[in-house]
């Protein structure tokens, strides 16, 4: 399963927003930094309002959403790269997730503490990227080294190598993270083994306070984080309010809903994190439903038919004939699986078929 891992400065609500997604009250949120010091990871589930309309039509109790796994990582901090605030560890912990989540702080609270003494969204996010570049910097000048030797001999993987790493080098030195390297697919897959923190997909979370909540995308220190991490990390943010969520944790969901109508949103922003940072790992969902179960399966984006009957059993990979396909939205809007077919918009799809996001499947396999 792949991973989003949870950075950001101390005290800017990691821990919180961590309870929030996984449901748990697993990771210490404090009013001191470092208060994690090993990570906690829990397994969150994605809302997908897609399942409970296949339900309907599929007559069934029984409803399996698709799963991601987050991680909490403890605070960065200023020198981190150099080892501050056990800095390298921490970095070590970044190196091991698929995708991070930056929870940028967007409130102002007295009783809170803040490592740099006020609140400034863009600042924050500027002293945890250049800590995560410099990081990228060291690593980059040290594989160089180590390939030059074998790049002066002629060696074929080694050139490769050393052409791909002269092209990060300069970006990375100019402050820059290596998400913003152009490189074409093939360097693309040279520079993965280099395990690159700033190469990680990156998705922002603006934490605001509950009753700032309602501003949405209108909260001043918001406008100032979407602008930023638009133009200068070709990334996006999403607004959420982690102590909202926290105190969602041990209601029913009418009592949620109707505590959220009085906040003047539907929903506190975790929802559609956890659904952003699901597509930021590169992962789409494809449905199974029938009187058993309506379940979402999680496959790859440009994963073939085969490649996703796999995701149930690797005896459908390997004995895959075809797949019965319709789209979610053409379903829905035929109300059954035999009105989709009368209007031929159930089809079938062979081996080469790359399945999308949302279609409902049946697979049809000999072994």
């Amino acid at each position: 399963m792949l991973r989003a891992g949870i950075v950001g400065l101390p005290n800017v609500g990691k821990s919180t927003l961590f309870n929030a997604v996984t449901r748990t009250r697993k990771a210490e949120a404090a009013n001191y930094p470092f208060c994690t010091i090993d990570p906690n990871v829990g397994i969150v589930t994605v809302p997908d309002a897609r399942m409970y309309e296949l339900q309907k039509i599929a007559k069934t109790t029984v409803v399996i959403p698709a799963a991601v796994e987050f991680v909490d990582i403890a605070g960065l901090v200023k020198g981190a790269s150099q080892g501050e605030g056990l800095g390298n560890k921490f970095l070590t912990h970044i190196r091991e997730v698929d995708a991070i989540v930056q929870v940028v702080r967007c409130f102002e609270d007295e009783d809170i503490h803040h490592v740099t003494g006020s609140v400034d969204p863009v600042r924050d996010i500027e002293v945890i990227n250049t800590e995560l570049i410099l990081a990228d910097l060291e690593t980059v000048k040290k594989r160089l080294e180590k390939v030059s030797k074998d790049a002066k001999r002629g060696d074929k993987a080694a050139l490769a190598d050393q052409e791909v790493l002269k092209k990060l080098e300069p970006v990375l030195d100019s402050g820059k993270p290596a998400l913003t390297v152009k490189l074409t697919p093939e360097e693309k897959a040279l520079s993965k083994p280099f395990f690159l923190l700033t190469d990680k997909p990156t998705i922002f979370a603006c934490n605001v306070k509950e009753s700032e909540l309602a501003l949405g995308d209108n909260h001043p220190f918001v406008q100032k984080v979407s602008e930023y991490v638009k133009t200068h990390l070709a990334c996006e943010a999403v607004v959420i309010s982690a102590q909202i969520e926290s105190d969602l944790i041990d209601l029913t969901p009418e009592e949620a809903t109707a505590f959220l109508k009085e906040l003047g949103v539907d929903e506190s922003g975790i929802g559609a994190l956890i659904r952003a940072t699901y597509h930021l790992l590169g992962l789409r969902t494809y449905f199974t439903a029938g009187e058993k179960e309506v379940r979402a399966w999680t496959i790859h984006a440009g994963d073939t038919a085969p490649k996703a009957a796999g995701v149930i059993h690797s005896d459908f990979e390997r004995g895959f004939i075809k797949a019965e396909t319709v789209a979610y939205d053409d379903l829905i809007k035929c109300g059954s699986v035999a009105a989709a077919r009368e209007k031929g918009l159930y089809r079938m799809e062979g081996k080469e078929y790359v399945v999308k996001d949302g279609d409902v499947l049946l697979f049809k396999f000999n072994v």
